[in-house]
C-alpha cells in the first residue's frame, strides 16, 4: 500500500539562525513521500536570502515570501492553502524535527481510525542547540491524556505545540487557524478536541527552540497581549460546551486566567473573564 503524503508547513519569521536547521530536519526524514513548504512572514534578518540559498539545493520545495508580516495564523493558512498532503505538520523555522518524527505519526494517524491530531515529547534547546529540558520532565507521561481530550484542554496546557501532527480532514472543517487571533494552538486544540481525537506518543519526535522574543516566549511577559486570545478562546469554549463537566472545567479555566492576568497586569481582560463568568457561572 502506498504511503500518504504529508505536507510540512514551515513558517519562518527572523529565523536567519535557525531556519537551514529546520528545513535539514525535514528532508532528513525516514518517512516518504513528503511536501516541504517554506513560507517567509515578511522577515528583516536575511531569512528569505537564507532560505533562497537553501532552497538552490532543494528545489522541489515550495517557496513563498511574504513582502510584509501577516502574522503567524494567517501565514499559515496562505502557506496551507498549496499543500496536497493528507496530513500536515506546523513547523516553526526555529525548532527541528526528529528523523522519525513523520514516520511514527503517521504510524498513529492511520492506525487509528478516530484519530485527527497525534502530538509527542519534546527535547526544549536553547538558542545554540544545547539541551535544556524534557517537555515531559514537567508533564509526566502517564499525566498526558489521549483520546477525546477537550475537557482536559479546557482545564489545563499540556501539550508542546511543535510536537503536533494532524490530518487535513481536522484542518479543513475548522476552516484553518483564526486569523483574528495573535496565537493559534489553544483555539485549534479547543475546537478540533470536540469531534477528533488525540493521540499521545511519549518518544521525543521534536527539538523546540526556546528563543527569546519569541511568539511563546512572550505568552506570559507583562501585559502580554495574548490574553485577549485566550479570552476570545474561552469564550468560543461556552459556546462549544454540551456537559456540565465541561462547564465546570471552563469556570476553572476563568478563576486561571483572572489569577494570570492580575500578575501580568492586564486589568482590562481581567474585568471581561470576571464578565464572562459572572453572567454564566456566577450570578
Amino acid at each position: 500500500m502506498d504511503k500518504p503524503l504529508v505536507s510540512v508547513i514551515c513558517v519562518c519569521y527572523n529565523h536567519v539562525r535557525f531556519v537551514t536547521e529546520a528545513l535539514d530536519s525535514v528532508i532528513a526524514q525516514t518517512h516518504q513521500p513528503i511536501e516541504l513548504i517554506v513560507i517567509d512572514d515578511g522577515s528583516t534578518d536575511g531569512s528569505p536570502n537564507e532560505i533562497k540559498q537553501w532552497i538552490a539545493k532543494h528545489p522541489e520545495t515550495t517557496v513563498l515570501l511574504n513582502d510584509v508580516n501577516l502574522g503567524y495564523c494567517m501565514t499559515f493558512n496562505k502557506a496551507a492553502g498549496y499543500a496536497k498532503g493528507k496530513y500536515l505538520i506546523d513547523l516553526s523555522a526555529d525548532d527541528r524535527l526528529m528523523p522519525d518524527r513523520i514516520k511514527i505519526g503517521v504510524q498513529v494517524l492511520e492506525s487509528m481510525p478516530m484519530a485527527g491530531v497525534t502530538f509527542s515529547d519534546a527535547e526544549y534547546i536553547s538558542e545554540t542547540g544545547d539541551r535544556l529540558r524534557l517537555h515531559s520532565d514537567r508533564f509526566a507521561h502517564h499525566t498526558i491524556p489521549s483520546g477525546n481530550i477537550y475537557k482536559e484542554l479546557i482545564e489545563r496546557f499540556f501539550i508542546c505545540s511543535p510536537t503536533m501532527m494532524f490530518s487535513r480532514a481536522v484542518y479543513a472543517e475548522l476552516g484553518g487557524y483564526d486569523e483574528l487571533l495573535d496565537y493559534e494552538d489553544f483555539d485549534f486544540w479547543i475546537r478540533s478536541s470536540r469531534n477528533f481525537q488525540y493521540f499521545y506518543t511519549p518518544q521525543v519526535l521534536v527539538k523546540k527552540r526556546v528563543v527569546s522574543g519569541s511568539l511563546s516566549h512572550t505568552q506570559f511577559a507583562f501585559r502580554s497581549k495574548h490574553s485577549v486570545t485566550t479570552l476570545r478562546v474561552c469564550e468560543k469554549i461556552l459556546e462549544l460546551n454540551q456537559t456540565p463537566d465541561e462547564q465546570k472545567a471552563l469556570q476553572k479555566r476563568i478563576r486561571y486566567e483572572i489569577l494570570l492576568n492580575l500578575k501580568l497586569g492586564n486589568c482590562k481582560v481581567v474585568g471581561q473573564y470576571l464578565m464572562l463568568g459572572w453572567k454564566n457561572f456566577w450570578k
